[in-house]
Order: structure tokens, then sequence, then C-alpha cells
């Protein structure tokens, strides 16, 4: 049997339903989004009201400082962390692991319209001025938000991810491994 892995287990689940643009149009997730996870992950372990700076969070998690510190930023603006300054400055969750979704998460470091965008071309399609798969899009796009408000934070941490290897790529491939055609969620 597959050993946990909460992140790997996420990302399977979302990109069964998402389509990756290399032209940065449409829904498009980036490896930001997986740090910003992996960072809520290491934060949700941490006793409550303790900080920790970013490089702590960085090293914690195998990934990159300058730019994991531009990303803890984000998530304390959209309200998942706050920040201490001064002598024990750092961050840490502003509400319980089992009160933040993964929708949250994704729309912090993402934009707020990520899951508006279309996943099957580019920034012309929208609500308003729907292409031929857009019908199709908007019956996925509900089911999926439902599964990310559904999965907290919590979820996620319950077992704690394996670091990935230095130098290891964190962008996803494409098609997800586990990709079953026809079942966009996997239920």
């Amino acid at each position: 049997m597959e050993e946990a892995d909460p992140v790997g287990l996420l990302w399977r689940q979302v990109h069964r339903v998402l389509s990756w643009d290399r032209n940065g149009d449409g829904m498009r997730l980036t490896g930001e989004a997986e740090y910003a996870i992996r960072a809520l992950t290491y934060l949700a372990s941490v006793p409550s009201g303790q900080v920790r700076s970013a490089n702590q969070v960085a090293e914690a998690c195998g990934l990159p400082g300058p730019f994991l510190s531009k990303t803890l930023g984000k998530l304390a603006r959209a309200g998942l962390l706050r920040s201490a300054r001064g002598r024990s400055r750092g961050y840490r969750l502003a509400r319980s692991a089992r009160e933040i979704n993964v929708r949250e998460i994704l729309e912090a470091v993402e934009g707020s319209d990520v899951f508006r965008r279309c996943v099957f071309w580019d920034a012309r399609c929208s609500d308003d001025r729907p292409c031929a798969l857009h019908g199709a899009w908007v019956a996925i796009r509900k089911q999926l938000l439902e599964h990310l408000e559904g999965m907290t934070l919590e979820d996620v941490s319950a077992a704690r991810p394996p670091p990935d290897p230095p130098g290891a790529s964190l962008r996803p491939r494409f098609p997800a491994p586990g990709y079953v055609p026809g079942s966009p969620l996997g239920a």
C-alpha cells in the first residue's frame, strides 16, 4: 500500500480536472500553490501560538527562502497567516488548520479568479462569453470547488508529506499520475 502523501493526493485530485496552459492564458496553477500548501502544512504542525521565520519554514520544507517569503506574505494578506514583528518575528496560522480550506489557499496565491478561468481555452472565455466547452467546465468547477472547500489544511496535514529530494521539481506532470479519463474527481 502506498504511503499517505496528502500534498501529492491533493495535487492528483486538482490535476485530474485542470489543464495546464503553457501560454499563460486560462486556468493554471503554479509551483507557488504547492509551496504554500507545504509551508502551511508545516506551520500547522507548530505548537499553537508559536511563530516560525520564513527561513525556518523554508528550511523545514526544503523550499527556496526568498520565493517562499513572498508566498508567506500573500498568505498573510489573505488572512491565512499572522505575521509577528519585532524580536520574535515570523509566521503562524491565523486560524486552526481545521478552519482553513484548500480553496482559500489556492485563491490566496493564484488569485481570487483562479477558478473562474477557463481550463479549455484562453482568457477570451468567461461566463459572459462562453466557449464551446464552457458548460462542461461550469459543471466540473462546481464539483471541484465543493471538493476543495471541504478539504481542510487539517486533512492535508494529517500525514506529513516526505520532503522532496534536493533539486526535485515541484511542477506536476501532465497528465497527472492516476488520471482516469471520464472521472474528473476520481470519485
